[in-house]
Parts: C-alpha cells; sequence; structure tokens
C-alpha cells in the first residue's frame, strides 16, 4: 500500500478506530449537503428521534432542482418545490448554515464551499453527490456518498470507508493554445478508462498541474470520479494558498501563517510510495470531445470515432452501443457534427474563470441560426463577478442566454433540458444516456471554449480556429 502520500496523511488523522469489518471508522471535517439526497437522511434522523451531531460542521444550498429563468416561488414544478421546502425545514430544525436562493452566496454546493474558503488543505469531506471529489484540488480528502452515508454523517459526523490505494497521475509540460484543464482530464479518463480508477485515489502531479489555478485543478479533481477514481487530488502550494487567503472561512492572521505550515507538511514528499504510477506529456493533449455514452469514449477534435479495431475486446459491445444510440459511422470525424444546444456551465466549468475564457472567444461573433446557447453561472458569486466584468453583456450580444445559477442543464432535475434527438455541446461531466433530459438526446463533452466554438459555428469545431 501506499505510503506518506497526502491521501495517507489525512486519512491516518482522521481515523477513529477499525471496524470489526476492517473499514476505517473516518471522522468528516465538512459535511456539505443540498435539497437532493438529504431529505430522506433526514427523515430517518427523525424516525430514531435524533439530531444532527455538529451542526457547524455541516453546509447546506440548492442547486440541482433549481430553474435557472424563473426562480419565483412556489416553483413551477410540484417535486422541486416540495425538495426546497423539505430542505428549508431540516436545516432551520437543525442550525444548519444555509445559502439559500437570494442569499447572495446560493450555487453549485462545490462551487461555493471553495469560493468561501470552505474547503481547505487537509481536510475531510463528504457530500451526497459524486463530483465531490472537486474539493481534492485544495488537497482536502473529499467523498461522493449515498443516503444512507449522508444519514451516518449527519448522526455521527463519521464514516466507515475501506482504505483506498493511491495512483500518482502525472502530467509534465505545457498545454498547447486551445487546450485547458478540461481536456486533461477527459485525456486522462481516455487512455485508463472509465473503471481504471476503482479502489484508487488518484494525485494529480507533475509539471502541468504545478502551472494549473486553483478553479483548472478543481476541473480535474470534479472528473477523477469520472475515471472510477473514489477521490482525486493536488497536493496544496503557493497557488492554494494564494486562492484561499482572505476567503470568508479561511484563517487570519496568526493562523494564518500556522495554517499554512500545516497544509506544507501534508504534501506528499519525493520518496512518498504509490500504488501505481501512470505519466502523460501535456503535449499530446489536444482539445478533447466525447463521441459516445461515457466520459472514457472520448478523442481529439481532429480525430475519428475509432472502429471496433481500435477498441479492447472488452469494451467492443459498449462501443456497438455508442455507435448506435449516437448515431455515428466506425471512422466517422467528429468535427463538422450539427449541435442544437451548447451548454457552458456545471460544477465542472461553471466558474469565473471558464466564464472569462468563453466570454473572450464569444466576443464579436453571433451564435449560429437554430443554435440555442446559454451559460450558468456556478454561484450567485460567480454571477456578480461576472456581471461586474460585463461578461453577461459579451454573451447576451453574442446570442447566448444568461441565466440565475444552478446545476441546470448538467441533469434532468430542472426545467433545462435536451428534447427528442437533439444534440447537445456540454461543459458538464456525464454524457450517459439521458443524462441531460431526453432519452433520446446526445451528449458531447467538452471544454467551454469548444461549447463557444460549436455554438458560433453550429457544429463541433476546433477552437484552435478561434485562438
Amino acid at each position: 500500500m501506499s505510503q506518506r502520500t497526502l491521501f495517507d496523511k489525512v486519512w491516518d488523522l482522521h481515523t477513529v478506530s477499525t471496524l470489526p469489518s476492517g473499514q476505517t471508522q473516518l471522522f468528516i471535517g465538512l459535511h456539505l449537503i443540498h435539497e437532493v439526497t438529504s431529505p430522506q437522511a433526514f427523515a430517518m434522523l427523525q424516525d430514531k428521534g435524533m439530531k444532527v451531531m455538529f451542526p457547524e460542521r455541516t453546509v447546506a444550498t440548492v442547486d440541482h432542482i433549481v430553474p435557472t429563468e424563473d426562480q419565483s416561488r412556489p416553483f413551477a414544478d410540484p417535486l422541486a418545490e416540495a425538495m426546497m421546502a423539505e430542505l428549508e425545514k431540516n436545516v432551520a430544525a437543525n442550525d444548519i448554515r444555509f445559502y439559500n436562493i437570494g442569499s447572495g452566496s446560493q450555487g453549485i454546493v462545490h462551487i461555493i464551499a471553495p469560493e468561501q474558503g470552505l474547503t481547505q488543505p487537509g481536510m475531510t469531506i463528504a457530500c451526497g453527490d459524486s463530483h465531490t471529489s472537486t474539493h481534492g484540488a485544495f488537497g482536502a480528502i473529499s467523498f461522493g456518498i449515498g443516503t444512507s452515508q449522508v444519514r451516518d454523517v449527519l448522526a455521527s459526523q463519521t464514516l466507515a470507508l475501506a482504505k483506498l490505494k493511491v495512483r500518482r497521475v502525472e502530467v509534465n509540460g505545457a498545454l498547447n493554445p486551445g487546450v485547458y484543464p478540461k481536456d486533461v482530464v477527459l485525456h486522462i479518463i481516455r487512455k485508463l478508462g472509465v473503471k481504471g480508477g476503482v479502489g484508487y485515489a488518484y494525485e494529480f502531479a507533475g509539471t502541468t498541474f504545478d502551472q494549473m489555478d486553483m478553479e483548472g485543478r478543481m476541473t480535474v479533481c470534479n472528473m477523477a470520479i469520472e475515471g472510477g477514481a473514489r477521490c482525486g487530488y493536488v497536493n496544496p502550494d503557493q497557488i492554494t494558498y494564494d486562492y484561499l487567503q482572505g476567503r470568508d472561512f479561511a484563517p487570519q492572521g496568526k493562523d494564518w501563517d500556522q495554517a499554512v505550515a500545516w497544509w506544507e507538511s501534508l504534501r506528499s514528499p519525493a520518496d512518498a510510495e504509490y500504488d501505481d504510477v501512470v505519466v502523460f506529456d501535456a503535449a499530446d493533449i489536444a482539445p478533447t470531445v466525447t463521441w459516445g455514452i461515457t466520459p472514457g469514449q472520448g478523442i481529439g477534435v481532429d480525430e475519428t470515432v475509432p472502429t471496433l479495431d481500435q477498441t479492447i475486446e472488452e469494451d467492443r459491445p459498449l462501443t456497438q452501443e455508442a455507435y448506435a444510440y449516437m448515431d455515428l459511422k466506425p471512422g466517422q470525424a467528429l468535427a463538422g457534427t450539427k449541435v442544437d444546444v451548447c451548454f457552458i456551465g456545471s460544477c465542472t466549468n461553471g466558474r469565473i474563470s471558464d466564464l472569462r475564457e468563453a466570454a473572450k472567444l464569444a466576443q464579436g461573433h453571433q451564435v449560429a441560426n437554430g443554435v440555442k446557447a446559454f451559460v450558468v453561472p456556478g454561484s450567485e458569486r460567480v454571477k456578480q463577478q461576472a456581471e461586474s466584468e460585463g461578461l453577461d453583456k459579451v454573451f447576451t450580444a453574442a446570442g447566448f442566454e444568461w441565466r440565475e445559477a444552478g446545476c441546470s442543464m448538467c441533469l434532468a432535475m430542472n426545467p433545462d433540458r435536451l428534447e427528442g434527438r437533439q444534440i447537445s455541446a456540454s461543459s458538464s461531466n456525464r454524457n450517459f444516456k439521458g443524462r441531460q433530459g431526453s432519452a433520446s438526446g446526445r451528449t458531447l463533452l467538452m471544454s467551454p471554449a469548444m461549447v463557444v466554438a460549436a455554438a458560433i459555428t453550429g457544429q463541433v469545431t476546433d477552437v484552435r480556429s478561434l485562438v
């Protein structure tokens, strides 16, 4: 097993006991909740006459079911309104910090916690959402959990977990123009597979990550789960500390200096032992687009859809299923594929840096006729910052819709959905069948910059032609 990695250090520091099953009872420093996976968990507590053990370690927001156009209450969707009302009742009853719509701090759970400094190095973080791996960008160990585990954390502030192996995923070199962190993680998943990380934590390292800003690191860690890893993380460094300093919940004064010294001590040393190491060259990474029905079915935008002979034998049934569902042929170019909807947002790519880059490319262009294009900020703070910089005006002038904060078209839990066989160019994280709201809708994952290129041309386009 791995030795002396950040993962090992943080795991050991948060170990309460070893359970008879051999699992670790792990203390959870921060518990993030939202409206979808918490109602049943609170109901389980109520059935036992229990309350939340450490409410000060729980933070709530609403994101999944939130409309991004008309947010007036009650919501038009009765189920969404019921979820909202249930969360409001539960946080009030348990004295939990809650960022509701209109608070100025509401947004996607994996965006609001980092932007407020709630997410810090060396923490253990859990949330009833698979993309909790996002927080690992800060050198935290963060897990997506199920509803029964949400109950366990509410009741005991601990989880029963088997310790993971650690794989060092190293990427070295400078990214070429038009290549972004989203392309990096899609490339890694393409090469290692959607099941390649099962049983592992991924430590993202190498000179490419050393040079990457925090929001880029969050994008990569966000999709570690799509490669099968339970969590992904980056060792904290000066980039991490510069991002955190001065944020709402970051340490201050002497506490800040002590915190940084401790965070530095958690870093994986040069002689750390890993269960596996893989190395990639940044120069080999192109703007990447998924063509199939898993995040691992991706290709460079200038490549063609793989043939069965180019696919390992065990993946061939899924490859054939993807051909049929996506209406693509082996050897077909993906560039030039017509798109109907272009979506910029999600916990993967709804941050201010994503919107800045997208606006830079949208400036002076117009969305193609027949294409519905919209931008959804990941939080109310991101929206406010973007508007203060005039990004909303750039988008609307180019023909994009400018929306309120929420998860939006990443998943089919709100009014933003595909219809019929529409094809979506999406900056989100999953391209599963039906993920974006239509049982036959098709999703092509790509960077926000690539989404802009698709919106402008009306088809999958190499963003490097615009850069």
